[in-house]
C-alpha cells in the first residue's frame, strides 16, 4: 500500500483492533507525516502547517499561550468552556519584526463578526518586564506553572484580557509561558522521563494516525447501525443517531501535533517506541498511549458538546488502567529538528504488545 493510500479501505471490523496490533501487518515503509497541527493558545483552534521546528519542548509556538481564570489563576480549556474552541489564532511570522512576528487572535464577537488583537510572538526584554509574572498557574490541581500575563503593545489598545473576558463573560487572563521549568510527569515506561514541556497537558508530543482516526469513525458507523439491545457489542448508549448520520469524526478533535498516514492498520502507532521522521536524526521518543478525556466531545467548529461521541465510542479500543478510553501517543523530542508533511516516518524501537 502506497503512502497515499486511503485508509477508507482499512478492515476495522473488530471492535478491539488497538488491542491486537500485530506488528506484521504495519506497512511500515509507507508511513509518512500527512499533517502537523499547531495549537498557539491551549484549547483554541490549530492551525494546520506544512513544516515546524520541534525542541524537547514540542512544536514551535505550540501551547505557548494558555487562558486562565483572573483570580484562581486556574487553567481553562474546552474541557469546562466549550467556546474556547471557537477563539482563532493564527501565527503570522515575520523574521524582520523585533518581535519574530505576531500571534494574531480572531475572537467571536456577535452574529458573524469578530473582535482581532495582536500579540508579539517573542517579545523583548524590555516587554516582558512590563508584563506581569506569575508563578501560580493551575492546571488539574496538579501542575504549578508560571506565566506573563498579556499586555497590548499600545497602552491606549483594549488589552487581550478584557476582549476574551467580554467573550467568555467571566473574568481571564492570557498568560504566555514564563521561563520557569516545567517537566512531564513519569509513566509507566519512563518513571523519570523529565521532559520539558509548555502548556501541554503532559507531555511535549501527540502522535495519532488516519488509519486510527478512520477505526474510530468506523465504528461510530456500528454504533448507528446497533440495535437498542444493551447485548449488541455495538451499542453506544446516549448516542443521538440522527446527529450522526453522514456526520465524520475530524482528527482536529483529538489535537494531535503529528498526524501520520500510510501502515495500512489502524493504531500501528501504539506499538512505536522510538522514531526518526524526514531528515533529522534527533530521535523522538513514543512514551505511552494517551488517555482521552471529554474534550473530544466538543465539536470544533461549533463548541457544540455530544454526550456520547466520540468518548463512548473509543471505550470500545480498550481502556487504560484509569479505564479512560485510549487515541493517539503521547511523545518527547530528544533535541531539536525540522517536521515537514510527506516526510517519512522510520521505527528505529518497536513495543512487543499494547498495554
Amino acid at each position: 500500500m502506497a503512502s497515499g493510500s486511503d485508509p477508507s479501505k482499512v478492515d476495522t471490523s473488530d471492535p478491539l483492533v488497538n488491542k491486537h496490533v500485530d506488528k506484521a501487518q504495519i506497512r511500515q515503509e509507507d508511513v509518512r507525516v500527512s499533517n502537523i497541527l499547531v495549537h498557539p493558545i491551549k484549547s483554541c483552534r490549530g492551525t494546520s502547517v506544512t513544516e515546524a521546528f520541534y525542541t524537547p519542548k514540542g512544536l514551535q509556538y505550540d501551547r505557548d499561550w494558555c487562558i486562565i481564570d483572573a483570580k484562581t489563576h486556574e487553567v481553562l480549556t474546552a474541557r469546562t468552556l466549550a467556546t474556547t474552541v471557537l477563539v482563532v489564532p493564527r501565527l503570522e511570522v515575520d523574521a524582520a519584526s523585533p518581535y519574530g512576528g505576531y500571534l494574531v487572535v480572531d475572537v467571536p464577537n456577535g452574529e458573524d463578526g469578530v473582535i482581532t488583537f495582536s500579540v508579539p510572538i517573542t517579545p523583548t526584554e524590555d516587554i516582558l518586564k512590563t508584563w506581569p509574572h506569575i508563578s501560580d498557574i493551575m492546571m488539574f490541581n496538579t501542575f504549578k506553572m508560571d506565566g506573563y500575563i498579556v499586555q497590548p503593545l499600545n497602552p491606549s489598545d483594549p488589552s487581550p484580557s478584557d476582549i476574551l473576558s467580554q467573550y467568555f463573560k467571566r473574568d481571564v487572563l492570557l498568560a504566555m509561558k514564563g521561563p520557569e521549568e516545567r517537566v512531564s510527569p513519569g509513566t509507566s515506561a519512563f518513571p523519570k522521563l523529565d521532559a520539558p514541556v509548555k502548556y501541554q497537558d503532559a507531555f511535549p508530543l501527540l502522535i495519532a494516525s488516519e488509519e486510527s482516526l478512520q477505526a474510530l469513525n468506523d465504528a461510530t458507523d456500528r454504533a448507528l447501525a446497533a440495535t437498542d439491545d444493551p447485548s449488541d457489542p455495538h451499542r453506544v448508549a446516549g448516542m443521538k443517531k440522527e446527529k450522526w448520520r453522514n456526520r465524520k469524526l475530524n482528527i482536529e478533535r483529538f489535537r494531535p501535533n503529528i498526524v501520520v498516514k500510510g501502515a495500512g492498520v489502524p493504531f500501528a502507532e501504539d506499538l512505536w517506541r522510538e522514531i526518526v521522521i524526514g531528515d533529522n536524526t534527533v530521535p523522538i521518543t513514543v512514551v505511552c498511549r494517551c488517555s482521552r478525556c471529554l474534550l473530544p466531545n466538543v465539536d470544533t467548529t461549533t463548541a457544540e458538546r455530544d454526550t456520547a461521541v466520540p468518548y463512548k465510542v473509543m471505550l470500545k479500543f480498550g481502556k487504560s488502567e484509569t479505564s479512560s478510553p485510549m487515541f493517539g501517543c503521547n511523545a518527547a523530542p530528544e533535541g531539536n529538528g525540522v517536521l515537514r508533511v510527506g516526510d517519512k516516518v522510520i521505527v528505529k524501537r518497536w513495543i512487543e504488545q499494547v498495554a
